[in-house]
């Protein structure tokens, strides 16, 4: 989107626009620029998608904590936990109900009793640990694209750029005129692509800096939670 914009910007009263340009450039120049412009469009999907899937995590997780601490039982929050999936504290609650209730019925009954304990605070630990790395996995899925397209874009553009130039003083030698005139439009169609590349890899620079920002963030929440549950388990179940 940032690069498509940048291909426009330029109207006509300026002259030819960087859209006008590309369909004039040569193939190689038009090669890179439809790379860059694919690097844009996913980068800025990415980001779309991951602002929209945060925003929903955060206003469920909200939802989520309402319930576990209004709850007096995890029987109840699991209930109510179905409807939330989109908040990533649900699935380590619900890895953590599943391996407590797998250990509650593993124990033989005490008479006529059923017993309602767990047997290891280790296993339990392990499963919500594992949990809460899954679901870090997930919110962080496609951010390591931003850091690619950040990182690779600038040095596609500048392999567009020197190609050019190098078209460029290929026509000097062909025509033999040395004039600025002659050389200019082939040097400006290969700066193109700098600057295409540059368009393409600093919003995603910035984004893939904040969603970083905010998976830290969200990894520091999720270490919290995961600490409440085992609280509560060690308190309610041994």
């Amino acid at each position: 989107m940032g690069l498509i914009a940048f291909m426009f910007q330029l109207g006509p009263a300026q002259g030819p626009s960087l859209l006008d340009r590309f369909w004039e450039a040569g193939p190689m120049a038009k090669l890179v620029l439809a790379i860059l412009v694919l690097f844009s469009l996913g980068s800025w999907a990415v980001m779309i998608g991951k602002l929209v899937q945060l925003r929903r995590a955060d206003q469920q997780s909200e939802k989520f904590l309402e319930v576990f601490h209004r709850s007096q039982r995890f029987s109840e929050v699991n209930a109510q936990s179905g409807k939330l999936r989109a908040s990533p504290l649900v699935g380590i609650f619900q890895a953590g109900y599943a391996e407590i209730d797998s250990q509650i019925k593993a124990q033989a009954p005490e008479g006529d009793r059923k017993v309602y304990r767990i047997t290891s605070i280790p296993a339990l630990q392990r499963t919500l640990g594992r949990s809460a790395h899954v679901e870090l996995q997930n919110i962080a899925r496609w951010t390591t694209f931003l850091a690619t397209t950040a990182a690779a874009t600038p040095f596609i553009g500048l392999f567009g750029t020197v190609w050019g130039i190098m078209d460029a003083f290929g026509d000097i030698g062909l025509t033999g005129s040395t004039s600025i005139v002659a050389v200019a439009p082939g040097i400006s169609e290969a700066l193109i692509n700098t600057a295409a590349g540059l368009a393409a890899a600093i919003p995603a620079l910035i984004g893939y800096n904040y969603f970083s920002h905010r998976v830290r963030v969200l990894r520091g929440r999720l270490e919290d939670f995961v600490l409440e549950f085992l609280n509560l388990a060690e308190r309610n179940f041994t």
